[in-house]
């Protein structure tokens, strides 16, 4: 059973790992606390692309030969392949740490496993802890494996005249963009949501400007590194979507009015479309901020 200590290390790792979002895709993004035999937190770190440094190398490099039988608290299952950079689960045994305490095991991971090798390394290894926290984080990344698709969030205006898109430049656009990959066009043309973020060749993205089937759309761009992906415009770019069940989240916002006024136009259907159910609510820069989840979508 995990410590106190390991428990606050493994929020404080996830807390690290959502530094990741909208810049690790197609890798997920992952933190790591390496807690020293005394008991000391002596180093943590998180993954930022993918070819960089993993939560778990960037954490060790920061503990050096102070990890010698600590603990390393991850996020996610360490991996156990070698890609653009070395297996995190032989950098965990390389520094000689005593115990890995993981929250979510990784589906993606080669082979048995890094938990297992860790184990047949002689390294205590127990997983599970704060697994549903951790995937606020990860419940994006897990679900786009699952369905093989991007994960998509349509944000729009919901005012007097009808469902609009949100107007670009606003901070709450710009938030939107920093924790997506992508962005989808009312035109069809895909952009990265933050230019540069993903660093060269990390994503592969294309213009749908002819009209491709969204199912299409959505399949090409998970086959291309995108695991969020932000749909801008009206109801218009947003139906053929809805049609198919390939929204996952909405972002609705309504702009502030009297307390008192009569009916707007007719919508075809009220604050979020059906099938979608209220999670949160705010006041955000002159708007009612609701936000809403497809009824048994993953994330």
């Amino acid at each position: 059973m995990a410590t106190i200590a390991e428990a606050a290390a493994m929020r404080r790792a996830i807390a690290l790992s959502a530094a990741g979002i909208g810049t690790t895709s197609p890798n997920p993004p992952v933190g790591c606390v390496v807690i020293g035999p005394d008991g000391a937190v002596i180093g943590e770190g998180h993954h930022v692309r993918k070819g960089e440094a993993h939560a778990e190398t960037n954490a060790l490099a920061a503990a050096s030969s102070r990890a010698r039988g600590g603990t390393a608290v991850v996020s996610l299952e360490p991996c156990n392949h070698e890609g653009r950079t070395p297996a995190c689960r032989q950098a965990l045994i390389d520094a000689k740490v005593a115990r890995v305490v993981v929250a979510v095991l990784d589906p993606t991971s080669r082979g048995e496993g890094g938990a297992a090798r860790l184990r047949a390394a002689g390294i205590e290894v127990e997983v599970g802890v704060l697994a549903d926290e951790a995937r606020v984080v990860l419940g994006p990344w897990l679900t786009a494996l699952e369905t093989r698709r991007p994960c998509v969030t349509w944000p729009y205006l919901l005012d007097a005249v009808g469902i609009k898109a949100m107007p670009d430049g606003l901070d709450e656009i710009r938030m939107l963009r920093l924790n997506a990959d992508a962005v989808f066009h009312a035109d069809g043309s895909v952009t990265e949501a933050v230019p540069g973020s993903h660093g060269t060749g990390s994503l592969r993205l294309e213009d749908f400007t002819s009209g491709t089937e969204r199912d299409a759309v959505v399949a090409s761009l998970y086959e291309g590194g995108v695991r969020r992906l932000l749909l801008v415009g009206g109801l218009a770019s947003a139906e053929p979507f809805l049609a198919r069940n390939l929204i996952d989240r909405v972002v609705a916002y309504l702009p502030d009015s009297p307390a008192s006024r009569a009916a707007g136009v007719s919508l075809p259907w009220q604050q979020v479309p059906p099938g979608f159910t209220i999670v949160g609510a705010a006041r955000v820069g002159g708007f009612a901020r609701i936000e809403a989840r497809r009824d048994g979508a993953g994330w």
